[in-house]
């Protein structure tokens, strides 16, 4: 079990501040903190109906202004601070950005109970391909591999 400190509450307590604060504002109330030994590198809210942009949730939003400040795709060594469950893309991006760990608060089934499920995601992922709702074809993978090749033989590539 996770030791939770004053200073985990303290960055929670801004993630949903500013989820507060965005619905406030005419967003959607979903707000997220990325910190490094307690200090706060990013902030982000939800602005998926601001800017048109549908990956524009809280901790992608997030994780975008904490790798430009620290300079870096990888954000090793951070703790994600979330007003909400991440819904998939945000899990995944989380995982791929490295962080060490993510506290929320409101949880997915809170979420689905406001009209933000993401249920049907879970469900089409654990379809095969060739019964998901969007369908998915493959086309001109040899043309493709190509570049798969070209990486493989690169000495100078930054591994991510």
């Amino acid at each position: 079990m996770v030791q939770i400190s004053e200073n985990d509450r303290r960055l929670m307590q801004m993630a949903i501040d500013l989820s507060l604060e965005n619905v406030r504002n005419g967003g959607g109330p979903f707000g997220a903190v990325i910190a490094r030994n307690g200090e706060v590198l990013a902030k982000g809210v939800n602005r998926v109906t601001a800017t048109n942009d549908p990956t524009a949730h809280a901790e992608v939003s997030a994780i975008r202004e904490a790798c430009r400040h620290v300079g870096h795709f990888k954000l090793d060594d951070c703790v994600c601070y979330t007003s909400c469950e991440p819904c998939p893309m945000c899990l995944s991006a989380l995982y791929w950005a490295g962080v060490k760990a993510i506290f929320y608060a409101n949880t997915k089934e809170d979420a689905a109970d406001i009209g933000f499920s993401d249920d049907f995601i879970y469900r089409e992922l654990a379809q095969p391909r060739q019964q998901r709702s969007i369908p998915l074809y493959a086309l001109m993978r040899d043309e493709a591999r190509v570049a798969f090749r070209e990486w493989t033989l690169k000495d100078d590539k930054v591994e991510y």
